[in-house]
C-alpha cells in the first residue's frame, strides 16, 4: 500500500525518497501566467513582490499542482550585476547588452550585495510572502543560474567559449566571482523561505559540452558550489541532454535532475534509480499546440514510463512553461495527473481504467 500524502510537501518528500506517495507529484513551473491571472503586463507583474505572490497562489489553486515558483526571470541576475533587462509583451524578459565586454571587465567584476540589490530584494520579498501563505504545506522552489552557465548572459556565448578555452586564468577568476554570488543568492532565498534551489546549468548539458570538458569545468564548479548551499538542490539542464552524465550529476550532491524531452525518459529513470529524482520531461514548446487529448496522452505516457517506484516529478523539460501555452492545456495536464497518477499506478494507462 502506498503511503498517504496529505500535502504537496509530503508527496514530494516521499518521491524524493524513491518511494511512492499517494500520486505522482507534478510541478507546473509557471512564471508569466501569473501576469495573465492578474490581468497585468509582464513588466508590471514583476514590478512588485505582491503581484508575484498573488499570481502564484492563484495558479496553485487553479491547477492543483505541487509547488510554488519564486523565480521571476533569468536576467534578474544580470540586472543584479548592473545589466539591462528587456521586457516583451508575450514572453520571458531577456538580457540586454552584455555586462562583460572586455577582459578588464572580468577583472573589475564584483559580487552584488544580495540583500541590498532591489531586483533581488523583490524576489526575496516574494519568497517570504509565499512562505507566509503556505508555511510547510507546499514546496517553494527558488532559482539560481549556475556559475558555469551564467556567463552566457554576462558576456555572450561566443566570447564565453573563447574565454573557457583560451583564457583559463580569467575563466577561473570569473567562476570564483560567480560562485560567491550564486552561494549567497541561493542561501538568501533559502533563508527567506525557499524549500529548495533549482540550479540551472544548461551549459553543462551534453547538448553543449562534452563529458570530458564537463568534468574539468561545470562538474567541478557544481561540486564546489552546491556544497556551500544550505539546503537541497535540483540541477536543471533547461532542455539540454544529460543521459551520459547522470552519474556525474549525482556525484555533485544534487537531489534531482530536470531532463530534456529529447531523451528517453525510461532510460533516464533507470539511470537515476535510487540516485536522483527525475523531473520532466513534457515538451513546453509543443505544448503550445496540444489539444486536451494530446496533453492527456503525453501525461499518461510519462507516468507509465517513469512513475513506478517514486523518484519522479512530472514537469516540463525547460523549467519555464511558455506564455503561449493555453489554460485548457495546463488544466488537462493537471486533470490527467490527478486521474492517472494515483498510486498504485494502473497496470494499463493507455486509456483503460
Amino acid at each position: 500500500m502506498s503511503p498517504v500524502s496529505t500535502t504537496s510537501m509530503q508527496r514530494v518528500l516521499t518521491t524524493l525518497g524513491h518511494r511512492e506517495p499517494d500520486r505522482v507529484p507534478f510541478f507546473l513551473l509557471l512564471t508569466l501566467h501569473g501576469a495573465k491571472e492578474l490581468g497585468l503586463s509582464i513588466k508590471t507583474y514583476f514590478s512588485t513582490p505582491e503581484h508575484v505572490v498573488e499570481g502564484q497562489m492563484r495558479l496553485l489553486a487553479k491547477y492543483r499542482h505541487d509547488c510554488l515558483y519564486s523565480f521571476f526571470y533569468a536576467p534578474v541576475e544580470i540586472e543584479a550585476f548592473g545589466g539591462e533587462v528587456m521586457f516583451v509583451d508575450d514572453g520571458p524578459p531577456n538580457s540586454g547588452e552584455p555586462v562583460i565586454k572586455t577582459h578588464q571587465d572580468i577583472r573589475n567584476l564584483t559580487v552584488p550585495d544580495v540583500e541590498n540589490t532591489p531586483c533581488l530584494a523583490r524576489v526575496l520579498a516574494a519568497t517570504r510572502g509565499l512562505r507566509d501563505r503556505v508555511r510547510d504545506q507546499v514546496p517553494i522552489i527558488g532559482v539560481v543560474m549556475s556559475p558555469f552557465s551564467l556567463p552566457v548572459m554576462q558576456m555572450g556565448f561566443d566570447r564565453y567559449l573563447d574565454l573557457m578555452f583560451e583564457q583559463p586564468d580569467l575563466f577561473s577568476h570569473l567562476m570564483k566571482i560567480n560562485q560567491a554570488f550564486c552561494v549567497q543568492w541561493a542561501n538568501a532565498q533559502l533563508a527567506a523561505g525557499a524549500t529548495a534551489i533549482c540550479y540551472f546549468d544548461p551549459v553543462s548539458s551534453t547538448t553543449i559540452t562534452t563529458r570530458k570538458m564537463y568534468l574539468k569545468t561545470g562538474f567541478e564548479v557544481a561540486c564546489q558550489t552546491l556544497a556551500q548551499i544550505n539546503g537541497p538542490t535540483a540541477t536543471h539542464m533547461a532542455s539540454g541532454r544529460c543521459l551520459p552524465i547522470l552519474q556525474d550529476i549525482a556525484d555533485t550532491g544534487t537531489a534531482a535532475v530536470g531532463v530534456s524531452c529529447l531523451e528517453d525518459i525510461r532510460a533516464v529513470k533507470a539511470a537515476c534509480k535510487n540516485k536522483l529524482t527525475v523531473m520532466g520531461n513534457l515538451n513546453g514548446i509543443e505544448m503550445r499546440r496540444w489539444s486536451v487529448e494530446q496533453a492527456e496522452n503525453h501525461v499518461k505516457d510519462l507516468i507509465a514510463k517513469a512513475g513506478a517506484g517514486g523518484g519522479f516529478i512530472l514537469s516540463d523539460n525547460h523549467g519555464e512553461i511558455p506564455f503561449q501555452v493555453p489554460d485548457e492545456v495546463l488544466m488537462a495536464i493537471s486533470d490527467s495527473v490527478h486521474r492517472w497518477g494515483k498510486y498504485p499506478l494502473p497496470t494499463d494507462v493507455s486509456g483503460k481504467e
